[in-house]
């Protein structure tokens, strides 16, 4: 059980913080960058879920309170840096295939009545679908932070961790969607009209 009695700690005025294995590193460091763009999507995804308590929306409602817990187990394990040490550390919170198995049967479950797409779609619609397409584009970044992380150093994230953000950014694409159609005042998918404004 996580215990918080402090909210300050005074140990990062000077631009340094701990990470989950105690190591001290710049603020600045593109793992404390990735997971705080983890924690970022998180709380945009909080925002969504704002909107989507009716029974029209119950379903997502349930995916996206699990993938906000999985957020938090993604995040530390990004918090510590892999090692034979750090082995335990991780197990417990560790991303797994089976997690995305889950991810990839919702996309399917939310996709199967949606329409074909013959343009790109363009956020926006209800709330609830505009955070959506919010967290999805902070997923991406978070995404691009991972894959930076791991050209810097081979083996610094899971596969199975880079795997399962990609496959999230999918589904909150598929989730924006889909809750532009089945939402009470949805308005279906707004898609990309290209040149649409230029004067010839």
């Amino acid at each position: 059980m996580i215990k918080l009695t402090k909210i300050y700690t005074r140990t990062g005025d000077k631009g340094k913080t701990s990470l989950g294995d105690g190591t001290r590193v710049s603020k600045e460091d593109f793992r404390v960058d990735a997971y705080g763009t983890i924690d970022e999507a998180n709380s945009v995804i909080g925002l969504a879920r704002t909107r989507t308590k009716n029974a029209e929306l119950i379903l997502l409602d349930n995916i996206l309170a699990t993938i906000q817990n999985e957020l938090f187990d993604l995040g530390a394990e990004l918090s510590i840096p892999p090692s034979k040490e750090n082995n335990l550390l991780i197990e417990k919170t560790k991303i797994t295939n089976s997690q995305i198995d889950r991810i990839e049967n919702e996309i399917d479950q939310l996709n199967v009545n949606l329409k074909d797409l013959d343009s790109f779609v363009l956020p926006g619609g209800t709330l609830a679908s505009s955070y959506l397409h919010l967290a999805r584009t902070i997923v991406r970044k978070s995404e691009r932070l991972m894959v930076k992380m791991n050209s810097q150093k081979k083996g610094s994230i899971s596969d199975t961790a880079l795997k399962y953000i990609n496959r999230l950014s999918d589904l909150l694409f598929v989730a924006a969607r889909y809750s532009n159609q089945v939402d009470i005042g949805g308005t279906g998918d707004i898609l990309w009209q290209p040149g649409s404004s230029r004067e010839e």
